[in-house]
């Protein structure tokens, strides 16, 4: 259950971890030739974030939510 504080929040673009699986699944739309546009609007995730996570699973490998 989201509180008003987290919707604000995420309304005014506010820094937030994502979930293993939610990274995990901008990966997999990645490889199935999802645009970062396409995998924003279905995720509901800033298109900067998204980029960031694909760069950093191109360059390390890893979808690990330690930095986004």
């Amino acid at each position: 259950m989201q509180t008003a504080s987290t919707n604000i929040c995420e309304r005014m673009g506010c820094s937030q971890e994502l979930s293993e699986f939610k990274c995990g699944t901008v990966i997999g739309f990645h490889l199935c030739n999802k645009s970062i546009r396409e995998i924003s609007l279905l995720l509901n995730i800033s298109q900067s974030t998204i980029s960031g996570i694909i760069t950093k699973w191109k360059a390390t490998g890893n979808k690990s939510n330690s930095k986004w």
